[in-house]
Parts: structure tokens; C-alpha cells; sequence
């Protein structure tokens, strides 16, 4: 391949809660669920993105993240799972499908997050990805970012093979795209049946009507466990059976299916070659057990973990009562005062593990480039994990107390993974800030900075700023050890 597998599409979080039911509510007659865990894993377009990365394939997602828990917990999990995020500004909240099982059934989803909000406009380098893709898949989920008219332009424009997921309540797929994937009740709603019609007439007629109505090469109706039917140029549509039984959950089995055709034409494969792949990762995944069990075994945070909880603080000195200025909840009340009104937000990170001058030096530093400072904590075991079993020599809710009586610190932000690509993803600084030395005469140390090019992806810029020379967490506790030591 000779680029990423870009996705493009509406992201939610999804939420499976799962419980036991031994009793009904005392004031209703319903059950009750006595939770025994929760997971949560990126959903829609972020899914079919987590598939394709787990064939192996370099994965961009482009889409669309709220300031908000929801946000950041995308973010965090995405970054997990391999896939690279371009995000795009998205007003209002993230939205949620909550699934409420027992025994392996869904009892009730709960949908939250409201009406879809405008998604921002893609970035310079967002477009560029999309040109040097080796595939596009449009997972469309009828919210917005398919719609949006610079995108929309990118995929009319790029040479990559595009496969279209379509949503009955999203747009028209984009003039010439390879492939569309849309399944039975979608194409009903697209392209009406005629009365009396068998099934695989009423899929025929609407695959072909939607293979002319969108100027595509080829539509491909997925049949459930029955396969998938392909209509090309020929008047003859191509029947693709499954290889087995295929009967389970079949929660995300368009994600996977679409996901699989994609990432099988950034290989070289024909259509119908892609559609017979596609066909046969989907029964497979039905039949593994769905995305209960498919979720790839290297991303742990993706299970029995909630969305991050904001770390209260007590009051501090900033006008008396200090409002909270660590966790979720406070960066993103910030993001949303300082965007609204046309501000510069700035961002840095570290561990911070004893506060001394060098870092008061940087911080100021920062926070004169910007409306607003976000120091970008690492946790205790990301630390442990950079520095070893020593460290840190205080604790992340000690670290980020002191960073947060800073005047010149306007929100803490704390990270469990080793870099801070997620948290970054999610922030979207407009500049983020490192501390260096001039005097070493490095030339273009941003150059060499791995968040510069995590910046980019939305047009935010990286700098370093003057240390004071000869500050040293390390050697601050190399000098307090020897002391203790003569």
C-alpha cells in the first residue's frame, strides 16, 4: 500500500453495560440490572477504523470530537487501537449508545448526546492525507462529517479507491466512488421496493438504482447472514454466500464488512474480490462471538474502564473560591470559554515530577503565547513506565495540585499512556510548547518534536521555549539522595 487506509465519518462511544436481573423495581414493573462491568469502545466510523488497523493496516481516522468526557475517552481509545486521529472541531456533545445486557441480550439502548453538531472544517494536512490515501472508507452515521463540503471535494478529487457505508439520513455518496455498502433496510429506505418483489429482486433493483443515482462502480447489499449481493456494470448481479453459519451478535458486522472490502482494495484486490473477503471477515466476526471478542487483545483500556473522572481540588487562592482546574470536566469547560471566544489555546506536558524553577520558567513562558495554558500531566504508571519503579517521587494528584496553583496554569489534564498523542488529539492545541536549550545551537529543534506532526493534523504549530540552564528533576534527586547518603 502505498498510503494509510484513511476512514472518514461520524465517531460515537459506545457503552456495553453488562449486569444481572434478579428482581423488578418496587415502583415500576420493570428490571432491574445490578451492573457487573462496563466497557466502552469507539463506535461507528472510529469501529470500522479499530478493524482495520487490527488487519494490520496504517489507519487515519478523520473525524469529528467534542470537548467533553466522551471526547477525550475516544481519543484515548483510538490511540490505543493504533489508529491515527485528524479531528475535526465538533460542536455540542459526543455522542453515546448505551446497551444495557443480561445474559447476553440487550434489555434497553440508551442514546444520548442530542442532535448532531457542525463539524469544523478540515485542516490543510487533513485534505493532503486523504490525496496520499492508498483507500478511503466513508462510515457514514448520518452526523455530519460526510456532508461537509471541503471533505466531500477531497474524495471527489483523490485517486484511492473510496468505499461509501451509507446512512439513510446522510448525504448522497460522492460522484465515482468504487464502492458503495449499504445493507437491506438501507437500500429499502433509499430506493423503494415494488410491491410483491422477492428479496433478492428488492435488492438488485436498489442496488442498481443507487449504482446510477450515485454514478458508483459497484454497490454491494450485505444480506445478513445470507452474504452480500454485488451489482457492477453487468446487468447479472454476483451473489457472495457466507462460508459458514454466521448466526451471534451482529452489532458492527457492517463496520467490519465495510472495513474489510477497504482495506482488501488498498491491497491491489478487484471488487468482487474485496466483496468476497469482506463477506467472509464479516461471518467470521458474527460467529466469533461480535465485538464482545473482536476487539483487538493489545488494547486493554478499551475494557471494564469508564470515562476518565476529573480530579477535584480544594479551593485555592485565585479569588477565593478556586473552581477545579484538573481533569476532563475542567479542560473542557475551559476549551469551550476560550473557543467561543476566538482565543489561542496553548498546551505543554511532562511529568513534573518535583515543580522546580526550570519548570515555572517554561510554564510562564507558554502561557504568554496563548489565551489560555493546558499542562498535560503524565500519571503514575505513565511515569513508572518512562522512568521505572522509582518514580515519580510524588503523586499524580500532588503533581497536578501544584501545576493548578500556578497563576500561570489554567487547566491540568492527566494521561495514562506513555505519550500524549490521545490527550493532544483530543485538546487540539492551537500551539503546544516544549522546553529547550538554545544554547546547545540545535537549529529547528521542533523538527525533531514527535508532537509536531501530531499538530499538524489540525493546523497547530509547535515551539520550544528557553529553559533555565542547569535544572534537573533527575539531578535534583541525585543531589538529595548523596546528601542523605554522607
Amino acid at each position: 500500500m502505498r498510503g494509510p487506509v484513511v476512514v472518514l465519518g461520524d465517531t460515537l462511544l459506545d457503552r456495553d453495560v453488562e449486569g444481572v436481573v434478579n428482581r423488578l423495581c418496587p415502583d415500576s414493573p420493570v428490571p432491574v440490572l445490578d451492573e457487573t462491568v462496563a466497557t466502552d469502545r469507539p463506535g461507528g466510523a472510529g469501529l470500522a477504523a479499530v478493524f482495520a488497523a487490527a488487519q494490520g493496516a496504517e489507519v487515519v481516522l478523520v473525524t469529528a470530537l467534542a470537548d467533553d468526557a466522551g471526547g477525550a475517552r475516544l481519543s484515548a481509545l483510538l490511540a490505543a487501537a493504533g489508529v491515527q486521529v485528524y479531528p475535526l472541531a465538533l460542536s455540542g456533545a459526543t455522542p453515546e449508545k448505551i446497551r444495557l445486557r443480561a445474559r447476553g441480550r440487550v434489555l434497553l439502548r440508551h442514546d444520548r448526546g442530542g442532535m448532531s453538531g457542525e463539524p469544523g472544517q478540515p485542516s490543510d494536512e487533513v485534505l493532503r492525507v486523504i490525496a496520499e490515501a492508498s483507500a478511503v472508507l466513508v462510515s457514514d452515521y448520518g452526523r455530519g462529517v460526510a456532508r461537509e463540503p471541503a471533505l466531500r471535494a477531497a474524495l471527489a478529487a483523490t485517486r484511492a479507491p473510496v468505499v461509501w457505508d451509507p446512512h439513510p439520513r446522510g448525504p448522497a455518496a460522492v460522484p465515482g466512488v468504487h464502492l458503495a455498502t449499504p445493507n437491506e433496510s438501507e437500500v429499502r429506505e433509499l430506493v423503494p421496493a415494488l410491491p410483491g418483489a422477492s428479496r433478492l429482486a428488492t435488492a438488485s433493483r436498489g442496488a442498481q438504482g443507487l449504482r446510477r443515482r450515485w454514478r458508483a462502480g459497484a454497490v454491494a447489499v450485505t444480506l445478513g447472514g445470507d452474504g452480500a449481493l454485488l451489482c457492477h456494470a453487468g446487468s447479472t448481479p454476483l451473489v457472495v454466500p457466507t462460508p459458514g453459519s454466521a448466526e451471534g451478535d451482529t452489532c458492527g458486522a457492517g463496520d467490519r464488512f465495510a472495513a474489510a472490502a477497504s482495506v482488501a482494495l488498498a491491497q491491489g484486490a478487484l471488487v468482487s474480490e474485496a466483496v468476497q473477503v469482506a463477506v467472509a471477515e464479516a461471518s467470521a466476526y458474527v460467529a466469533g462471538g461480535g465485538v464482545a471478542t473482536a476487539l483487538p487483545p493489545s488494547t486493554p483500556a478499551m475494557r471494564g474502564r469508564s470515562a476518565p473522572e476529573p480530579r477535584a481540588l480544594q479551593p485555592g487562592p485565585r479569588g477565593g473560591a478556586m473552581a477545579d482546574r484538573v481533569g476532563v470536566a475542567a479542560v473542557a469547560t475551559l476549551l469551550g470559554e476560550v473557543r467561543a471566544a476566538g482565543g489561542t489555546v496553548v498546551a505543554t506536558g511532562g511529568c513534573f515530577d518535583l515543580l522546580h524553577a526550570g519548570h515555572v520558567a517554561t510554564l510562564e513562558a507558554a502561557r504568554q503565547l496563548g489565551d489560555c495554558l493546558i499542562v498535560c500531566l503524565n500519571s503514575d504508571a505513565s511515569v513508572a513506565g518512562l522512568k521505572g519503579p522509582d518514580r515519580p517521587v510524588q503523586s499524580e494528584d500532588d503533581r497536578s495540585r501544584l501545576l493548578a496553583a500556578l497563576s500561570c496554569v489554567d487547566a491540568v489534564l492527566i494521561f495514562d499512556e506513555p505519550t500524549p498523542q490521545a490527550a493532544l488529539s483530543w485538546v487540539r492545541p492551537d500551539v503546544w510548547v516544549k522546553g529547550g536549550d538554545y544554547a546547545t545551537g540545535g537549529g529547528d529543534a521542533s523538527a525533531a518534536l514527535p508532537e509536531a506532526e501530531v499538530l499538524r493534523r489540525w493546523g497547530g504549530n509547535t515551539v520550544v521555549v528557553p529553559y533555565l540552564d542547569g535544572r534537573s528533576t533527575t539531578d535534583l534527586i541525585v543531589r538529595t539522595l548523596a546528601e542523605r547518603t554522607r
